[in-house]
């Protein structure tokens, strides 16, 4: 659905949250396939400790709910590059909450990063992108967003969002030569999840999920999603009938 990638030699990849998890791993693994890789993200050590080895990557921190710091990473990166080729927003937060502990407070917390901090940076990026008629966007959701789950009150909703996001970038953005990218992990070993204290089916690695972030894009895929063998079943029991959903989400999680 869009245009294979053959080689990252060359590319220009603005990773947003690429300090630590998949942002990391996938900003390694394009360094080492060539790409040029700016890595942003709050934390400006764990950015510089992972540009140590690596002489193409330039460091941007920045905080995707803050306008100003996503506009000037952005003036570096094209007065440096001179163009943008992708931009993938990896950046996201995560707060484990059922109805009977809901907290308003950190609902708008999960909201501020995890969608307007989304649009935020396609404030700043679709512009550019338009200019220069070519180029990608790669949004990270989750399967969390494909359908209700518990202790995913604020989340879930959050991730559903993106979901669609991408579906509508996908159709505005495609005849204009831009490539879109719908990236849904399931369980990945991440700072985000190491809380977790329910089981995590078909649990993979940072790197693993890398390898299928940067596969996916290289064939061309709009929805990349991973590890198949979990993904695959929570896009089937999305089709069921309400009934008999809820009864396997009941039985699968104990919740």
């Amino acid at each position: 659905m869009n245009p294979k990638i053959k080689s990252w030699e060359g590319k220009h990849v603005w990773v947003i949250g690429a300090s630590t998890g998949i942002g990391a791993e996938t900003a390694r693994l394009l360094l080492q396939n060539g790409a040029r890789v700016a890595l942003s993200a709050r934390n400006q050590t764990q950015l510089e400790t992972l540009a140590h080895a690596y002489p193409q990557a330039i460091v941007a921190p920045l905080d995707i709910t803050e306008h100003d710091t996503l506009v000037r990473s952005r003036d570096l990166l094209v007065h440096s590059w001179g163009k943008i080729d992708l931009v993938l927003i990896v950046a996201g937060a995560y707060n484990e909450m059922r109805a009977d502990s809901f907290d308003l407070h950190a609902a708008q917390k999960l909201i501020d990063v995890n969608l307007r901090g989304v649009y935020q940076c396609l404030d700043v990026i679709l512009p550019t992108l338009l200019r220069q008629g070519d180029g990608g966007i790669g949004i990270v959701g989750s399967v969390a967003g494909l359908s209700g789950l518990p202790k995913a009150l604020v989340y879930g909703p959050t991730k559903a969002a993106i979901i669609n996001l991408c579906e509508s970038l996908f159709l505005d953005l495609r005849p204009k030569d831009i490539a879109v990218y719908m990236i849904n992990p399931g369980f990945v070993e991440t700072p985000m999840t190491e809380g977790n204290d329910f089981k995590m089916p078909a649990l993979m690695s940072a790197p693993d999920a890398a390898q299928a972030v940067v596969k996916g894009m290289e064939r061309g895929d709009f929805h990349i999603h991973f590890p198949k063998r979990f993904t695959n079943w929570l896009r089937l029991a999305r089709l069921l009938p309400y009934p008999l959903y809820f009864r396997l989400v009941h039985k699968i999680t104990g919740l």
